[in-house]
């Protein structure tokens, strides 16, 4: 008992002057390579992991195997307190990283860290469906709490810099693409998908009207039509040599866009976040990312026809 009160003691005299970062979801890799790349800094931010609360999804394989040993090596490893709540959690931390793999029960998990006024990033996916991706933000946004998503797709040097690429000029169009693996409980580029289509979103921006879907069983092709004629597609890969990345037609240049760069430049961004408090991605980037996805899968159980993203947004809210 004495040993265990000191050791609390010590902990809580570490963190003094530390914000305190809490994980909710210890079911995937990303949390061992988040608390170790932001804990490895913390010196220089000024920005701790410092507790997690295991969750985890029975129904969910890649759940299910991982959360045990994830959550022992937090604790052995990386000195976290686990917590048997998200309300304890919120309690011993200044903002929160949902994380866990399973996004269906990420609005359930985001409302006390929300009650509680505390900064929230939410890993992908942000939701297992569009209304509830919209009720988060709609939380948020009532109780003026920082709230935001993001792929780390997005931070690749070679993919967010395409925007402005002073070669390719004004982007006109992309074809984005990554692997697509399917998991029955939830929409299908919901899953492994997004991470592609956060790509196109981070290229082409908002503005996207229509989508259009192709479906085989090893491959995905959504065509979506932005204000303007601009046209992004992005190519789901189940078969075959799987990456990431993306083709840029620009008015100066066609350019390849930069490969994936790891979890880092994400991390850098969300300690930022905590540090300043402003989301870097708005909601509204996010919401038309989902209602993409959304939209092919609606697509796909209609033939292939287009289908406008006002439809599905409208039919979410």
């Amino acid at each position: 008992m004495f040993l265990a009160l000191l050791a609390g003691a010590l902990q809580a005299q570490e963190e003094k002057g530390i914000y305190r970062l809490g994980l909710i979801g210890l079911d995937t890799s990303h949390v061992i390579a988040f608390t170790g790349y932001i804990n490895e800094k913390t010196h220089e931010h000024g920005c701790k992991i410092v507790a997690g609360y295991p969750g985890g999804s029975p129904d969910v394989e890649s759940s299910a195997s991982r959360v045990e040993g994830f959550t022992q090596e937090l604790r052995d490893k990386h000195g976290l307190v686990i917590v048997d709540s998200v309300e304890a959690l919120v309690d011993r931390v200044d903002g929160v990283l949902l994380e866990s793999v399973d996004g269906r029960p990420h609005l359930e998990q985001a409302r006390p860290v929300i009650r509680a006024g505390k900064p929230l990033f939410i890993d992908k996916p942000m939701a297992g469906n569009l209304s509830d991706v919209l009720e988060i933000f709609r939380l948020a946004r009532e109780n003026n709490v920082p709230c935001w998503s993001s792929s780390s797709l997005r931070y690749s040097p070679g993919i967010i810099g395409m925007r402005k690429d002073p070669e390719v000029g004004d982007v006109l169009g992309c074809e984005a693409f990554s692997p697509c693996h399917l998991e029955e409980h939830h929409p299908d580029f919901y899953w492994y998908g997004v991470h592609g289509v956060e790509i196109l979103f981070t290229i082409m921006g908002t503005g996207c009207q229509t989508v259009q879907r192709t479906h085989c069983d090893g491959v995905d092709l959504a065509v979506g039509v932005w204000e303007g004629g601009r046209i992004g597609t992005f190519r789901g890969l189940r078969q075959g040599k799987q990456d990431y990345g993306a083709l840029v037609y620009g008015s100066k240049g066609i350019k390849r866009s930069g490969s994936y760069a790891g979890y880092g430049p994400l991390c850098d961004e969300i300690v930022l976040f905590f540090q300043t408090k402003r989301a870097p991605v708005p909601p509204e980037e996010t919401i038309e990312i989902f209602a993409f996805m959304t939209a092919a899968d609606i697509s796909k159980e209609r033939g292939g026809i287009p289908v406008t993203l006002e439809e599905v947004l409208k039919e979410a809210q």
